[in-house]
C-alpha cells in the first residue's frame, strides 16, 4: 500500500498532466480537495506514538511575535543581531542556526519578539530538514520576514510561498468571503452575489463529496477560486488556514547596482536592506510597525496626567482582532468590566476631546482613556432593577423581559 507522499506525489502528477478547460474543472477540484485531505494527515501527529522531535516553540513574549523565515545562509542570524541586540551564531557555511533564538525589539513603547528559525529546505511540509517544526512555530506568529538573497533569482522566494501554502499558511491574503452553512436536508443550496469565472455549482458539489457534506448552503461574495472554497471548508478541521502578513526582506543589496535595488524595492511587500553595510534597516523597523498595525491606549486617571510611558498595546492579529473599548478595559482587568459605566477617550477616534464612549467604541493609536465606574447606587440598579421593572416574586431580583417564556393560554 502506497503512504501518504507517494499519494501526494501522484495526485500532483496527474494534476500535472490533466488539461485546464471547463470540462476538466470539476475533475481537477476534486483532485485538490484529495491532496488537501492527505496534506492534513501529513502534518497530524501519529497515533501510533513514537520517540518526538525536540520543538522549537518558546514561550510567547511582547504585544507581538514575528518569524524570520528563509533558506540558509541568507542572513537571518545577522538580521536578528542587528535589530534585538542578540548574538546569534553566524558564520560562512549553511545551518549554523539549529534551533530557535528569540529576541526582543522594543518599538515605539512595544515590546516584539523576533524569532530566529533555522533555514528551511524543499520539502519541509512533509518533514524534511526538521521543516514541520519550524513551520508550527511560524503558524504561531503574528507576520512573518522572509529572508532572501538579492544577488539570487525570484525561484527562492516562489518555493518558499509553496512550503507555507502546503502547510495552510496564506500570505498577504484575507479569508475568502464565502458563507458555508450546514443543513440538516435541502441537498447544496448554491447562490452567488457577484459573477464568478473560477467556481460553480457542479465544482462546489464535487469537492463537497470529497468532504462528505451533502446538506449545505453556499453563498459567495467575491469572484473566488477552487482553492479558496477548499480553504473556508478546512477551517472546521484539524489544521485551519493562517492568513498572515508578510514582508519580503531582500539581504545583501550592497553587491548589486542601482537600478536592480530599485526594482526588488518596487516589488509589492517588500523591503531592501544590507545587514552587514547597515542599510535601511530603519525603514524595515517603520515598515514593521506598519504592517502590525499595533494600537497604544495610555491610561488616565481622574485628576491627573496620562501615563505616557506604559501604554495598553492592542494587537489586531490576537482574540477577535478589534480594538475597542471593551478590549482595553479587560486587559487592565476583567473585573473592571463588571463595574464600567463609560469612558472618556482623548485622540484621533473621536470628533471631541474628551467624548463620553461605550464598549463597542474603536479605538486608535496614541488615544487616551479614562475608565468611568459605577456608583453603588448604579449597582444596585443594575443588579436588582428599577423598582416598576420586572422583578422576581417577592424579591428585588431583575429579569431579562426578553427571556421571559410567554404564558399558556387558558384551557377553555
Amino acid at each position: 500500500m502506497p503512504g501518504i507522499l507517494e499519494k501526494i506525489a501522484a495526485i500532483e502528477h496527474e494534476m500535472s498532466i490533466t488539461q485546464k478547460n471547463k470540462a476538466t474543472s470539476t475533475h481537477l477540484g476534486s483532485l485538490k480537495a484529495k491532496l488537501c485531505a492527505l496534506r492534513r494527515e501529513l502534518l497530524e501527529p501519529s497515533k501510533s506514538g513514537g520517540a518526538k522531535c525536540p520543538g522549537f516553540e518558546v514561550q510567547r513574549y511582547g504585544d507581538s511575535r514575528i518569524a524570520l523565515i528563509g533558506f540558509p545562509s541568507v542572513g537571518k542570524s545577522s538580521l536578528l543581531t542587528a535589530l534585538t541586540g542578540v548574538q546569534s551564531e553566524a558564520a560562512a557555511y549553511e545551518f549554523t542556526t539549529l534551533t530557535c533564538i528569540p529576541g526582543v525589539i522594543h518599538l515605539n513603547d512595544a515590546k516584539i519578539q523576533l524569532l530566529d528559525l533555522p533555514g528551511i529546505i524543499m520539502g519541509a511540509a512533509q518533514g524534511k530538514g526538521r521543516g514541520r517544526q519550524v513551520i508550527a512555530t511560524a503558524r504561531s506568529s503574528d507576520m512573518i520576514l522572509m529572508v532572501l538573497d538579492a544577488t539570487k533569482d525570484d525561484a527562492q522566494r516562489q518555493m518558499l510561498t509553496k512550503e507555507l501554502e502546503d502547510v495552510g499558511i496564506r500570505l498577504n491574503k484575507h479569508r475568502p468571503q464565502i458563507s458555508v452553512i450546514r443543513t440538516k436536508t435541502g441537498g447544496l443550496k448554491f447562490n452567488a452575489t457577484v459573477p464568478l469565472t473560477q467556481l460553480s455549482r457542479d465544482m462546489c458539489y464535487s469537492i463537497l463529496q470529497q468532504y462528505k457534506i451533502f446538506n449545505v448552503d453556499v453563498v459567495v461574495h467575491e469572484d473566488a477560486s477552487i482553492d479558496d472554497f477548499i480553504d473556508v471548508l478546512e477551517e472546521s478541521g484539524s489544521a485551519p488556514r493562517k492568513y498572515c502578513k508578510c514582508i519580503y526582506v531582500y539581504n545583501k543589496i550592497d553587491i548589486l547596482s542601482l537600478s536592480q535595488v530599485e526594482e526588488l524595492a518596487r516589488t509589492p511587500f517588500s523591503v531592501v536592506i544590507s545587514v552587514n553595510k547597515q542599510w535601511n534597516l530603519d525603514g524595515l523597523l517603520e515598515r514593521i510597525w506598519q504592517e502590525l498595525e499595533l494600537v497604544r491606549v495610555y491610561t488616565k486617571k481622574k485628576g491627573m496626567f496620562p501615563d505616557f510611558n506604559d501604554p495598553l498595546i492592542i494587537t489586531p492579529q490576537r482574540g477577535n482582532k478589534t480594538c475597542t473599548v471593551e478590549n482595553a478595559v479587560g486587559m487592565l482587568h476583567k473585573a473592571l468590566l463588571d463595574d464600567f459605566k463609560s469612558a472618556l477617550v482623548w485622540g484621533s477616534s473621536v470628533r471631541l476631546s474628551p467624548h463620553i464612549c461605550g464598549l463597542k467604541h474603536v479605538l486608535q493609536d496614541e488615544d487616551v482613556m479614562q475608565i468611568q465606574k459605577l456608583t453603588q447606587a448604579e449597582k444596585a440598579r443594575k443588579t436588582h432593577g428599577k423598582k416598576t421593572g420586572t422583578t422576581v416574586a417577592g424579591s428585588n431580583t431583575a429579569v431579562d423581559p426578553k427571556k421571559i417564556k410567554e404564558r399558556a393560554p387558558l384551557k377553555t
